[in-house]
């Protein structure tokens, strides 16, 4: 007798994680005038953190910007673990990022020189 043999989807080895992305200036990179760089809190899926940052890093290059620095904060289990509280926005960004297999910016904080000490 042959049996039927349904394929099985394999689940998913993506993951997301949360990075926080500092980014200098470059021409057409959408900051305010007057900012020096920008922060920018991102979620991107990737099988491990390497690949998530390289995405990321790629992606922010395409959009003419110019990533200086990139500091991962882990997995939504992991900061779970280290007692970080994530409220429900920000578990939707972070669904639609694994849904997507994207690069989510969820916010962008500018920086401006401090003219005081000019």
């Amino acid at each position: 007798m042959a049996r039927c043999m349904e394929k099985q989807k394999k689940p998913s080895r993506q993951q997301v994680y949360t990075l926080l992305v500092q980014i200098g200036r470059k021409e057409g990179d959408g900051l305010p005038d007057g900012a020096t760089g920008a922060a920018l809190m991102c979620y991107a899926s990737g099988v491990d953190e390497a690949e998530a940052v390289r995405e990321t890093v790629a992606i922010l290059k395409q959009a003419d910007t110019a990533p200086l620095d990139v500091t991962g904060y882990g997995t939504l289990a992991e900061r779970e673990a280290q007692g970080h509280d994530i409220e429900a926005d920000e578990r939707a960004l972070m669904q639609r990022a694994l849904d997507e297999n994207a690069v989510i910016v969820a916010q962008m904080t500018p920086f401006f020189a401090d003219e005081a000490q000019a």
